[in-house]
């Protein structure tokens, strides 16, 4: 039986339609249920609204149902599409899953598609899959075993623990200037020089490089900031060795900080950085001097995330290293002039992790304390 769709707007309804009619951006198909609502309220017959909107008769009939059935924002609105069932079961899902996180097959390095799809042909009923079906799969449940990221795992013992507490709670002391904290580290960086002139950019065009490049050697970083004040400092030298090093701290006692009684000095536990390496470039009475003005404090191996001038490392990287730089009197000058305008714009790093946080975050990485009898 053809049942016949009645439509009765109300006041606010029609009010409602015809200002979604008068303004702002919709969808076409929105904007034609309203007409065809407002026009059925007129008292128009089926036909005529099809033709006046340029739609089929049972288009006009669905949404004239949908009005009365429902109400007005169903008749506006997409209702819900089923669309495919899935190929896969939840169980053939998780076998899925358990395989593409398992080893890949003799002779390959990783899982790709075609394989993880060849895979669970051969584990289910299933005839064929596709790519796709294994792709979406994987993705909803955040999988891509063709990709894997190299990591340092650290082993959270009560020395990772305590070395990562004392430097949190360096960083949290207020300023002091006869006791600052300054955060040491070094980096390598290559000097390479183009193999050929590159072409500048131009209106439409970007600037081109040559993939070809020479290989001009490589220098080293020492990397000072400190913690409380917006102050850093870049020197470059040749080498790494402990003498370089050593001279650094000379540095950092009679050049930066004259007037400290002590420099807390925040750094990782590389071999060069020791006592040793100033008894190794100093007399003895000079070397235990600049000692006395010096108090280390390390990070917890695998830890260099705690160390704060890692950022500043990655902040010098993206912008001033980040190009070919041939020569070391070239890097040394563009260096300078980072390092002079980042310490005349006063940019500081904020440091927001502290002792409470690490214990509220990491508690159950911590050991687990020894109960008394």
């Amino acid at each position: 039986m053809n049942v016949r769709y009645r439509v009765d707007l109300s006041q606010i309804e029609r009010t409602e339609l015809r200002a979604l009619l008068s303004g702002g951006k919709h969808a076409s198909r929105k904007l034609k249920r309203a007409q065809i609502l407002l026009a059925a309220d007129a008292g128009a017959g089926d036909e005529e609204i099809a033709r006046s909107v340029g739609v089929g008769g049972s288009t006009v009939y669905r949404i004239k149902r949908r009005f009365v059935e429902g109400n007005l924002e169903r008749a506006l609105s997409d209702e819900p599409r089923p669309g495919a069932e899935r190929k896969l079961t939840v169980k053939e899902e998780a076998l899925l899953v358990a395989t593409a996180c398992a080893s890949p097959p003799e002779g390959r390095a990783r899982w790709t598609l075609e394989l993880l799809a060849g895979a669970l042909v051969k584990l289910t009923e299933h005839r064929s899959l596709s790519h796709e079906t294994v792709r979406r799969r994987l993705a909803e449940n955040g999988l891509k075993p063709w990709r894997k990221d190299m990591w340092c795992i650290p082993q959270v013992d009560g020395e990772y623990v305590a070395r990562m507490e004392d430097v949190l709670d360096l960083y949290a002391e207020a300023p002091d200037p006869k006791r600052p904290v300054v955060c040491f580290d070094e980096s390598p960086v290559q000097l390479i020089g183009e193999a050929r002139q590159p072409i500048p950019a131009r209106s439409g065009q970007l600037e081109r490089y040559d993939y070809e490049y020479r290989r001009n050697g490589t220098v080293n970083l020492f990397v000072l900031v400190d913690v409380h004040r917006p102050w850093r400092k870049v020197k470059v030298t040749e080498r790494r060795a402990a003498e370089d090093y050593a001279r650094c701290m000379h540095d950092l006692v009679d050049i930066h900080y004259p007037d400290a009684e002590i420099i807390r000095v925040v750094q990782d536990n590389l071999s060069t950085h020791s006592a040793g390496a100033l008894y190794q470039t100093f007399p003895p009475a000079e070397a235990r001097r600049i000692l006395r003005r010096l108090e280390f404090h390390y990070t917890p191996k695998h830890a260099s995330w705690l160390n704060m001038v890692e950022i500043e490392i990655g902040v010098l990287r993206g912008q001033c290293l980040d190009r070919r730089i041939d020569d070391s009197k070239r890097l040394r000058r563009e260096i300078a002039a980072w390092e002079r305008k980042r310490n005349a714009a006063r940019s500081r790093i904020k440091w927001m992790f502290t002792t409470d946080k690490a214990r509220a975050k990491m508690g159950r990485a911590y050991p687990a304390t020894s109960k008394e009898s």
